[in-house]
């Protein structure tokens, strides 16, 4: 695992767990909200956007977390692991809810109202993104893993310490 990505319903988990799987393999860890998003809440161009994850993409290794539907392909043509979130709507508005107020590294400000528009996003994110990322997943040929519960995330990341603790010991 060399080429990462972390893709899901906001609010699932995703940032944590890119985190923590960071951590644990050195690998690096870029956040598309961070490239797409600047600090006053406007966006930077698409052009702009591509031209940073091109780069990112030829980097020697990453974990790269975010959805963006768009590059999707893209980024799935260099990867060679991605991490499927596929959390019940109910507990994704849960997490976007629990993070309200704090800042976070994945993304250039402090959220302190979930707004009707994001939660709506996050309702139909199984009906309207879940199924495109499914078709796309179908034709990827590296590994996918998912993850149906952040427990199930969690349970990964402390398996991947303890094999690679006990590979590093060999």
């Amino acid at each position: 695992m060399k080429h990462i990505l972390i893709i899901g319903c906001p609010g699932a988990g995703k940032s944590t767990f890119a985190r923590k799987l960071a951590a644990k393999t050195g690998l690096p860890l870029y956040y598309l909200d961070m490239i797409w998003h600047k600090p006053d809440r406007t966006t930077v161009t698409h052009d702009e956007f591509d031209t940073r994850l091109s780069e990112i993409l030829n980097y020697e290794d990453w974990i790269i977390d975010g959805n963006y539907l768009r590059t999707l392909p893209m980024r799935l043509q260099k990867a060679d692991t991605v991490f499927l979130f596929d959390l019940p709507s109910e507990a994704c508005i849960d997490g976007a809810i629990s993070r309200l107020g704090r800042p976070r590294e994945d993304i250039p400000w402090t959220e302190f109202v979930l707004d009707e528009e994001f939660r709506q996003w996050i309702l139909n994110f199984s009906s309207d993104q879940l199924p495109v990322i499914n078709l796309l997943l179908d034709n990827f040929s590296g590994n996918v893993i998912k993850f149906t519960s952040r427990a199930q995330a969690d349970k990964y990341v402390i398996d991947k310490l303890l094999t690679s603790d006990d590979n590093a010991s060999s």
